[in-house]
């Protein structure tokens, strides 16, 4: 999917999440030197893996070595997590972004991996080509929110 230095710091930061029961802090110069890398593709691996649409809250603190605190939101359940997700598509989103909603739900077994291919297939840049780009994302947004509304609608 992505390059191998960046699957591995993911693997590592997702282990060591799931090894401190959801809540970390680490120190980006330490794990930096740990992995052989330099500190801006640990924040590079965070910012794009490890954000609110893939269902973490990430805090950063500059200063006294400066760390980053992770927090993966556990949801009680399906019709919470959908919400959330309805709230992270906002007006308008990117292909990106949307993608990583559509993560989150397979991660959550909400959805299954055809249909997070499937809803993709319809959303991404190329299927929106057509549309005036100032209002792809826009249309994209739309499209996302039905999807999540009829998953809402019909299961949970």
């Amino acid at each position: 999917m992505g390059n191998p230095l960046t699957e591995q710091i993911a693997e590592i930061i997702e282990r060591m999440l799931k090894e401190s029961g959801g809540e970390l802090e680490l120190q980006r110069n330490k794990l930096a030197n740990t992995v052989g890398c330099v500190p801006s593709q640990i924040n590079y691996v965070i910012t794009s893996r490890f954000n609110t649409n893939r269902g973490y809250i990430v805090e950063s603190k500059r200063g006294g070595g400066g760390y980053v605190k992770i927090t993966k939101v556990n949801f009680d359940n399906s019709a919470a997590m959908l919400m959330h997700s309805l709230a992270a598509v906002g007006e308008s989103i990117d292909a990106q972004s949307a993608k990583a909603i559509l993560i989150s739900l397979y991660d959550a077994d909400i959805i299954t991996e055809r249909e997070l291919k499937l809803i993709y297939s319809v959303i991404n840049d190329r299927a929106l080509s057509l549309s005036d780009a100032n209002y792809r994302d826009a249309l994209r947004a739309d499209i996302m929110k039905s999807f999540i509304l009829a998953l809402r609608n019909y299961n949970y």
